[in-house]
């Protein structure tokens, strides 16, 4: 705890030094709450006071539901008074006409520095988490029936009509590809095991037929006698799991059977492709975040555009929404139910009845919220405009409203009316984190205040203190380089000395080096040796050996098939001779003493 202390007063200093206030009283307050609240002063109360701040940004004023836990002089929090009195009027708490965005970078920095870092929550949290997550599927299962689907399914058809026809006729026609993910199931196949499936639930059969989706030819048509082929009341339920989102509260998620995941990958890539390949793809962000990235700077600076966050946004998807919006295509709807999972296992070991279509962890969980989402949204703007939507009304909005997952773009204009859509469809829009009234804006990873970027760098493991701490070794020589982009001196020069200490060799580098080392500008500072002219530094370089995992037979001929046929490319070796013996996501990681590209050509 003493060492994120330390970190956090250097980058104090650079803060302080930026906004030429001083830090030492500010780290004097953190060095006393830390001692008796422990690192969750650090890692929840530093990381509300942001939140407070951004709302105050929102509402144009301090009031007097913000900063609780802090004592105030005047209006204002006694902490970090050096840069809040730089945004907001001491007395009145009315925010100022032209507010420091150098400050409001600062407090965002120094209460969020250790906002996400990845250590585990307390047994309590862990545990409101699942009930949270159990409240919201009886929120979820109690809803059904209550809502008129009759507007939703007319304007997922002018939404998405073409492309729902398009995918039906695929599905139909058998046009199906699928392929193994990389992450864990719920039967604990992994890598290269997942292509000896001999289990498959019987829903599948339709639409994924075990002999065409598994063997690798109908000449082996025989081996069906050896699978088990599950009646639905038999299979195999998601696995309900949490991971670390902060140590406020874990992520809850649910990992997919191998078979459902299987074929869910294939329903998946025929709608990316057919997203990518309509005007829907400045509507709906699949694998890029930089479009909502660029329409919060705009809607931070021009106020034309706001930025909506959704609370449990996943888990808050029906099944029967997802239902209503594909009905029309009968063959798509039918395919997409088929792999869906109807049940979960809790940790506790019950087993649950699944009201929401799916959580994380599912392939189709992604796409089908975002769709959601981008129904309801135009449903509350076409109630704003009092006249129903054409499609010239659709495309006008282009450039205007974006979702990428659960982060949301809208004309400022229509945002009250789409925000009553959302909740009239079960949806939960978080007020302390969606953006309209003021210059703050926040959307996929990148804030911005004014125009202006007031993103942060944050820690995401604790400070390493042995060189056996592989992963606080990586990550912090991460940390430390985006510091270093950040313009943090002081941070930078303390952590340089922390990883010189361990490593001993530490070289300079250039942003593509795979070599653990600091980031530099200045090419003088990079020792090279010259190997068939490649500059060469040595220094330590992450390995991650592939765990051992063989297949043979028609396991492994299914797999090269799908290889060469563009179907699986999830295998970190699918590409060497090697993966038919190796395969699967590493399960250890080490860095190891050698030579490497200095990243500078």
């Amino acid at each position: 705890m003493k060492s994120l202390t330390v970190l956090w007063k250097h980058v104090a200093k650079d803060m302080a030094a930026r906004c030429r206030t001083s830090a030492h009283q500010d780290y004097k307050y953190v060095l006393e709450r830390t001692k008796h609240e422990g690192l969750s002063f650090l890692t929840i109360t530093l990381p509300s006071f942001a939140k407070d701040l951004e709302y105050s940004l929102e509402q144009g004023k301090v009031d007097e539901t913000v900063f609780l836990s802090f004592r105030k002089h005047g209006r204002l929090p006694a902490f970090l008074s050096g840069y809040s009195r730089l945004i907001f009027d001491r007395r009145t708490g009315v925010l100022l006409e032209n507010p420091d965005i150098g400050a409001i970078h600062a407090i965002r920095q120094l209460t969020l520095l250790y906002g996400k870092i990845l250590l585990d929550c307390e047994p309590r949290r862990i545990s409101a988490a699942y009930s949270e997550f159990l409240e919201c599927e009886n929120e979820v299962k109690c809803s059904f029936g209550t809502k008129s689907h009759s507007d939703f399914q007319r304007m997922s058809t002018l939404l998405f009509g073409s492309l729902f026809s398009d995918i039906d006729l695929k599905i139909y026609a058998g046009e199906l590809s699928p392929k193994h993910g990389p992450g864990a199931t719920a039967d604990s196949l992994y890598g290269n095991q997942k292509f000896t499936q001999r289990t498959w639930p019987v829903r599948l059969e339709h639409y994924f037929p075990y002999v065409d989706m598994v063997l690798p030819s109908r000449s082996w048509y025989d081996l069906l006698d050896e699978v088990d082929f599950i009646e639905p009341g038999n299979e195999l339920p998601v696995k309900v799991i949490h991971v670390p989102k902060t140590m406020k509260t874990p992520r809850i998620i649910a990992i997919e059977p191998t078979a459902m995941q299987y074929a869910q990958q294939a329903v998946l890539r025929l709608i990316q492709d057919g997203i990518k390949g309509s005007y829907l793809n400045s509507f709906i962000g699949l694998d890029d975040q930089t479009p909502n990235q660029r329409m919060a700077r705009q809607g931070s600076e021009q106020s034309d555009l706001a930025t909506l966050d959704l609370s449990e946004a996943s888990d808050r998807v029906s099944c029967e929404t997802v239902s209503y919006m594909l009905r029309r295509h009968q063959h798509f709807h039918d395919a997409v139910l088929a792999c869906r999972s109807r049940r979960a296992r809790l940790p506790s070991g019950d087993v649950i009845s699944l009201a929401k279509f799916a959580s994380m962890g599912s392939a189709l969980c992604f796409p089908m919220e975002a769709m959601v989402f981008l129904v309801a949204i135009f449903l509350g703007i076409e109630k704003d405009l009092e006249r129903p939507l054409t499609h010239k009304d659709v495309k006008s909005f282009l450039g205007r409203v974006r979702v990428f997952g659960d982060d949301i773009i809208v004309p400022v204009d229509h945002v009250h009316s789409v925000i009553r859509s959302l909740e009239y469809f079960g949806l939960k829009v978080n007020s302390r984190k969606s953006f309209w009234n003021g210059q703050f804006r926040e959307s996929c990873g990148r804030e911005y205040y004014a125009g202006q970027d007031v993103s942060i760098v944050r820690v995401r493991r604790v400070i390493p203190s042995s060189r056996r701490n592989v992963q606080e070794i990586i990550s912090t020589v991460s940390t430390r380089n985006q510091m270093f982009q950040a313009g943090l001196a002081h941070a930078v020069v303390h952590l340089d000395g922390i990883l010189l200490e361990l490593l001993k060799h530490y070289p300079a580098v250039g942003d593509c080096s795979p070599v653990l080392g600091r980031l530099t500008y200045d090419s003088s500072e990079i020792p090279v040796v010259v190997k068939h002219d490649i500059p060469m530094v040595k220094g330590w370089m992450i390995r991650s050996p592939i765990p051992f995992n063989e297949i043979d037979d028609w396991a492994a001929l299914r797999k090269c098939l799908s290889l060469m046929e563009g179907r699986d490319s999830s295998d970190v070796l699918a590409t060497s001779s090697d993966h038919l013996r190796r395969s699967g996501r590493p399960r250890v990681v080490d860095i190891k003493l050698g030579l490497g590209p200095s990243g500078r050509y």
